[in-house]
């Protein structure tokens, strides 16, 4: 999958390590130092397939990318933020809205069938929808097209 790859490489140009380990709690995680240096660790074993891969690696340099880490022992900070940033950013890497626009215009409207033309897990793809029917980067207020 060459979305794969392509993040694979922009983790390491950002000079980002991907560790794949175990991690009994999850399937993917990213942390923050103390030095401001991300880390990516992945738990493949948990991994349905490329694609699944592909999303959970585009939603931890999501983290990376927009510094949005959360501290669990801080009351005051915002766990589902965080995560909208690292989603958010996740979408617009994998899925722009313009090659989404471009699949529409050619017949691919169903979820399944956008999942299917992308090669992405079709619960990334609802979430693709969502994001740019409510005004995503590309579009406007409500989901029309920002003119």
């Amino acid at each position: 999958m060459e979305k794969l790859e392509e993040l694979y490489r922009l983790a390491e140009a950002r000079r980002i390590p991907v560790y794949c380990f175990p991690l009994p709690c999850c399937k993917a995680l990213s942390v923050m130092d103390a030095e401001g240096d991300c880390q990516i660790g992945i738990d493949p074993m948990q991994l349905a397939s490329e694609a699944d891969e592909a999303v959970k690696l585009a939603h931890e340099l999501g983290h990376c990318e927009t510094g949005s880490f959360y501290n669990r022992y801080t009351p005051l900070d915002v766990r589902g933020k965080h995560e909208k940033q690292a989603w958010d950013w996740a979408v617009q890497r994998l899925l722009p809205w313009e090659q989404l626009e471009a699949a529409m215009a050619a017949g691919h409207t169903e979820p399944y069938d956008l999942a299917e033309h992308f090669g992405l897990p079709e619960d990334f793809i609802r979430r693709a929808l969502d994001y740019y029917a409510l005004g995503g980067e590309g579009r406007g207020e409500n989901g029309h097209q920002a003119v």
